[in-house]
């Protein structure tokens, strides 16, 4: 029946992300028996795609959709049980697919890494979604699971009660590969992102109108540049949603279950102390330019210059996706006795660490979209496991008490405990 809701729709699936994404939903089809369809403006690309990454699959159903046009949205969304969204940057194309999926009450999942517009979608919609009995979770990809779905795992691993965890992503490719590493879609959300990042301190203060408990000993972040002998090499923070994403997940278990919340913060590693201190410099030069319209647009303008070849708008080629690894070392500082009540303090010092990781390949699109579409099949499968029958969640907060961590498991993203101390 044409109106039939599909388990999954795929909204920009012409795109870089999208592509990968139909590939991953190909491989659910045929596993899975999951009907799935496909949506953008060109009806041409979208047939084109559908024979170069699902050729097996019968009956892909083709949607044309628009961002400009309301109604196209609203067809669009309705036949749909889960709405994936590939289309961004999120900041201007977002929010017209998250109000056409309220009115019609589908799912949304998108693979969003821009706090702002995460955070201001949870302000104006989080009500709205609850009563339609939709959740609309973003960050479902590299950004942010790994990280927000890797303290969870730690979390219930430690058999105690966490203080605080460290964070140290390590990215790498295994082979001389040559040309870009970055679509240009995530190049210019991160553009955007930087820009408008005077926007959270306002956003926060409307969401989180209550702070969460100071917790002791706090957890300080480290110096501008630090060793770890977590991993080898040479630490800065990272810039990334990771802590934005994770820490609105601790907050929604301190709030919905009464849990700890643990302190959190995020570090990146990079081999040498030179592509360390040359990142710091790309940095600052990439802040102060994206503060400014003529800034934004020669970044915009000339992104394999400002990137050093590794952004394009062709992407990364298949051979250099295949040969991208990541990892998260995650390491959790707590006390083996779990108190009574989440701001107990504890007399003694902590007494246990514990060390886990999370690692995979193809970290930006490939293991984005099994995160993503895995994500998607979570809210089919296990809704009566998610909090309050909707709403707008962070991954954690959506999915602490489902499966997904293990069905991630058996799909190429590995999440493991590598060793503990008690003193």
């Amino acid at each position: 029946m044409a109106n039939e809701r599909l388990d999954f729709v795929i909204f920009g699936a012409t795109g870089f992300t999208g592509k990968h994404a139909v590939k991953v939903a190909a491989q659910l089809a045929k596993e899975k028996q999951i009907k799935f369809g496909v949506s953008g403006r060109r009806k041409e690309a979208l047939i084109t795609i559908v024979k170069e990454y699902a050729p097996d699959i019968e009956n892909v159903r083709i949607i044309v959709a628009d961002l400009k046009d309301e109604e196209s949205l609203t067809k669009m969304t309705e036949q749909a049980k889960v709405l994936v969204n590939c289309c961004g940057p999120y900041r201007f194309y977002g929010e017209p697919v998250v109000k056409a999926c309220i009115a019609t009450r589908t799912h949304h999942v998108d693979v969003s890494g821009e706090p702002q517009y995460m955070e201001s979608i949870a302000l104006k919609y989080n009500k709205a979604a609850q009563d339609a009995g939709i959740y609309i979770i973003s960050a479902c990809g590299f950004d942010s699971i790994p990280c927000d779905l890797g303290v969870i795992f730690t979390q219930q691993k430690f058999d105690g009660e966490v203080n605080s965890i460290e964070t140290y992503l390590s990215c790498w490719v295994t082979s001389k590969v040559s040309g870009p590493m970055v679509h240009y879609g995530t190049y210019e959300s991160a553009i955007y992102g930087v820009a408008h990042h005077n926007e959270l301190r306002g956003l926060r203060k409307q969401l989180y109108p209550e702070k969460l408990p100071s917790l002791q000993p706090k957890l300080n972040r480290r110096g501008l540049i630090h060793q770890s002998p977590l991993v080898k090499g040479w630490s800065m923070v990272f810039p990334g949603s990771d802590r934005s994403v994770t820490l609105r997940s601790q907050r929604f278990l301190y709030e919905k279950y009464k849990q700890r919340p643990v302190q959190i913060q995020t570090y990146v590693t990079f081999k040498s102390l030179f592509f360390a201190l040359a990142t710091i410099i790309f940095g600052l030069m990439f802040a102060v330019l994206s503060k400014f319209e003529f800034g934004r647009n020669l970044l915009l303008k000339y992104p394999a210059f400002f990137s050093c070849g590794t952004v394009s708008h062709e992407g990364p080629s298949a051979e250099a996706l295949e040969n991208s690894h990541f990892s998260i070392t995650f390491k959790a500082v707590g006390w083996t006795e779990k108190l009574a009540e989440p701001t107990d303090k504890h007399k003694d010092p902590p007494n246990k660490e514990l060390i886990t990781k999370v690692s995979g390949v193809n970290p930006g699109y490939g293991a984005t979209c099994i995160m993503l579409l895995f994500s998607a099949m979570t809210i089919l499968k296990e809704s009566d496991k998610m909090p309050d029958k909707g709403g707008v969640l962070s991954p954690g907060a959506a999915f602490a008490k489902t499966s997904l961590i293990e069905e991630l498991n058996k799909n190429g993203v590995r999440f493991e405990v590598v060793s503990q101390i008690e003193k």
